[in-house]
């Protein structure tokens, strides 16, 4: 029997689009589903003032496809030498939604981040002032810190102190991966959300080791022990208001993913919300969809819900989807999620 299953058009907070060929590839996969998407700063060079944003956000304006509404929220990334006043007038224009904090060397194109944190102090302060939200990768870089343990040592060693210095401030724990992070967030009060990408809610570290290392499965923060995985499928389907859809989408070309020293990330802008109708559905939670999509995350960050509508159509036959994107600088693998999924955006 035919189910039908509409809801108000979703938001992704948490997405990468690059830049040039790749951006104008891969972009027509995020506007067919999503209205607004909350897009990360990290290119080369990144994205650190009101100037860059300005600039990036005209480029990805100029590559949307023909007759699209999306919206693009930007994002600064922050560095030791970031102004509190240049972060003041981006947000007071309305251009930026959040600044995004990389510890330095944590994952991708993160070399220009944060090492002191007592040097980003001002700008934490006057966040905290204008109620702008700090988006956080949120893992240790220590060597000596197992990568599996790195979100949890996070949370003790640096989030923890970093909240209480700055009373207030409004913080996305952006991609947790374990059941450390899923606790704090439900502790932590309303200051304090975590957006949970379609990926981890289905992967844990066997699907990237088990029987051979499989690339496009990679991705920081790492998948974690399967305990994990069922903690964030328990909080994605809860509808509690603190947990919210970022997909971390993050194309690469497959030259820089099947390689020696393979870039992190899955490219599930694609698939994302067939993905979630199925995952919802299997936890018998597909009520709670439109929460965890299209409501949460437009509620912390203080946006108007979306006024247009998505709907998925159930069929017996599952979903085929595309293999790959080809792009003008190399074809980008799609997310297989290795399962059927038997939803379909139909309108």
């Amino acid at each position: 029997m035919t189910q039908h299953l509409t809801l108000r058009r979703p938001d992704d907070m948490h997405l990468h689009l690059r830049d040039d060929a790749l951006l104008r590839g891969v972009l027509p996969e995020t506007t067919r589903h999503f209205a607004r998407a909350l897009v990360m700063p990290n290119l080369v060079p990144p994205v650190v003032t009101f100037a860059d944003a300005q600039a990036y956000h005209a480029r990805i304006l100029a590559a949307l496809p023909d007759g699209t509404d999306f919206q693009p929220l930007m994002t600064l990334y922050l560095t030791e030498a970031t102004s509190p006043d240049d972060v003041a007038a981006a947000a007071a224009a309305g251009l930026v939604k959040a600044v995004k904090l990389y510890p330095a060397g944590a994952t991708t194109n993160s070399a220009s981040g944060v090492k002191d944190f007592t040097k980003v102090q001002p700008v934490l302060e006057r966040m905290a002032q204008i109620g702008l939200p700090l988006c956080l990768h949120g893992e240790v870089t220590d060597p000596i810190v197992d990568i599996f343990d790195r979100e949890a040592v996070f949370i003790d060693r640096i989030l923890a102190p970093l909240r209480a210095r700055n009373p207030g401030l409004r913080v996305v724990m952006e991609h947790i991966t374990t059941e450390e992070g899923v606790a704090y967030v439900r502790a932590a009060g309303p200051d304090l959300a975590a957006t949970i990408t379609t990926h981890h809610l289905i992967l844990n570290r066997n699907h990237i080791l088990a029987g051979g290392i499989r690339p496009h499965y990679y991705c920081l923060p790492i998948a974690k022990r399967e305990k994990h995985r069922l903690a964030l499928r328990a909080a994605a389907t809860s509808g509690e208001a603190h947990f919210f859809l970022g997909t971390d989408s993050a194309p690469h070309v497959d030259a820089l993913k099947e390689h020696a020293c393979g870039c992190a990330g899955c490219f599930t802008a694609t698939t994302t919300m067939p993905l979630l109708a199925q995952i919802f559905e299997d936890d018998a939670a597909l009520p709670r969809l439109e929460a965890f999509t299209s409501l949460n995350g437009a509620g912390f960050y203080r946006l108007p819900a979306n006024q247009g509508t998505l709907t998925l159509t159930r069929h017996d036959t599952p979903q085929a989807f595309p293999a790959k994107i080809l792009t003008e600088a190399g074809p980008v693998t799609v997310f297989d999620p290795g399962f059927p999924v038997h939803w379909h955006v139909t309108s």
